[in-house]
């Protein structure tokens, strides 16, 4: 079919439409909405030109308070992004939403593909990854739907209060209509995962528990003797993880770990006001039939030619509906794309220096801010890039006044936790500078003494 350019209905086309419709004018095609129902008037103001559309939009995002020293991290980080990632990704032929089904003229994308999935299992310590999901939130819940579906009978999860609450919030949303039994172990006074908890809940309908890895509050655990108490009581062990933080940290897959999952956000794609994210999902190799979404694997031809396909998986495995391995039936490529070209521009070495960065500026920021008069570390667990402060006043009034002072000083624990006022989380990544931290604090001292 010939590309044939839109050419609005004129006058004339607009009353013989109306004719064959038999009404005499637009308003009485809506006549069957009750009138309290029907939208008044629009108010949309008559047409612009180029230029005062940009102009008109350019104010609009001036209002934007894109200029802050941004320390606020709660699952989403203010990484540097080489220029090369946006150069490269932003080629043509990877800007297309169409899905490699026919790998004879897909190799690329398929190839693209596979050795992101090689980069995300070399991350977590795991045997084998898919092709993206669409963010950390719906990883975490396809990694309990798979998981429930790998422990045969057993429908009951136990969440550690550790994990993002927003991802909590997405768990029960998304099993509200299923089978599965949610239920949250609380964090310890400590802000550490309840390990005694965990084990007392252990029974034969458990059939996974999910961990963090740092958890929410920035703590940082091994993980190792509960997941094996998990798979000592016949369950699966999930953990969500930030990835950057894999770079030095021992990974879930070094943990025993059988699926991880987690934010993809950190591997050079913008924060850009909360999305498109990237979901990335690991898991070993005996559970690898039973990971959701697309996988791309590697392969030869007749002729001995090396080649990159979907695997394991027909394109009908994706419309199944209930006996598909999810209900969320898309992945998101050209942010896993933009993860891959990331970390292949940082390679090994990079990798854990970026890592190495992040903890090295975390550890002053954090000394620094604890030398102010009455704010101390929260929590006595060690920490990556991320820790929480008790502040002497409400966290959430100091945030606000340090904002006007152009700085977002952090994420106010109480937005999610009961009593929590006076808890701040701050992260620091490799973009903070310590003149930038210096004046965080200094800021932050004068904010508490009313200046």
């Amino acid at each position: 079919m010939a590309n044939v350019s839109f050419v609005g209905a004129a006058d004339e086309d607009r009353k013989r439409l109306l004719r064959e419709l038999g009404v005499d004018r637009v308003d009485a095609l809506f006549a069957d909405i009750p009138a309290a129902l029907q939208t008044g008037d629009f108010a949309i103001p008559s047409g612009v030109t180029e230029l005062e559309m940009l102009q008109g939009m350019r104010a609009l995002a001036g209002r934007n308070a894109a200029r802050l020293v941004n320390f606020c991290g709660a699952g989403f980080y203010d990484h540097f992004i080489p220029a090369a990632v946006d150069a490269l990704a932003a080629r043509g032929e990877f800007l297309t939403a169409y899905t490699p089904y026919q790998p004879e003229a897909s190799q690329g994308t398929l190839q693209a593909v596979y050795e992101y999935q090689t980069a995300i299992a070399r991350i977590t310590g795991m045997d084998v990854a898919n092709a993206s999901l669409y963010d950390g939130g719906t990883a975490l819940f396809e990694a309990v739907t798979m998981a429930v579906r790998c422990a045969g009978r057993r429908r009951r999860v136990l969440v550690c209060e550790g994990v993002s609450p927003i991802y909590r919030a997405m768990l029960r949303c998304h099993a509200g209509l299923l089978p599965i039994a949610i239920e949250e172990i609380p964090m310890t006074p400590e802000g550490g995962t309840d390990c005694a908890a965990f084990r007392a809940r252990l029974n034969g309908e458990t059939a996974a528990v999910v961990l963090a890895l740092p958890g929410f509050t920035g703590t940082v655990e091994d993980h190792s003797e509960l997941i094996d108490a998990a798979h000592a009581a016949g369950a699966l062990a999930v953990v969500t993880a930030y990835p950057v933080a894999l770079g030095i940290l021992r990974t879930p897959g070094a943990m025993g770990a059988d699926i991880v999952t987690g934010e993809g956000q950190s591997l050079g794609i913008p924060l850009a006001f909360g999305g498109p994210y990237l979901g990335f999902m690991a898991t070993r190799k005996t559970w690898v039939r039973r990971m959701p979404g697309r996988i791309a694997g590697a392969t030869h031809d007749a002729q001995g030619r090396r080649g990159f396909v979907l695997t394991l998986q027909a394109r009908e495995q994706h419309i199944r509906r209930e006996k598909a391995t999810s209900n969320i039936c898309t992945n998101e490529a050209h942010c896993a794309l933009r993860a891959l070209i990331f970390l292949a521009l940082l390679g090994r070495q990079g990798f854990v220096e970026l890592a190495e960065t992040c903890a090295a500026r975390a550890a002053y920021a954090c000394e620094r801010l604890c030398a102010i008069p009455g704010v101390r570390r929260a929590y006595p667990q060690p920490f990556f890039n991320e820790f929480t402060l008790a502040l002497p006043a409400d966290a959430s009034d100091l945030v606000s006044r340090l904002l006007d002072r152009g700085i977002a000083a952090g994420f106010p624990l109480s937005r999610y936790y009961r009593d929590a006022e006076r808890l701040l989380l701050v992260a620091v990544t490799e973009k903070r500078t310590r003149e930038e931290i210096d004046v965080l604090a200094a800021r932050l001292e004068g904010a508490l003494r009313g200046r």
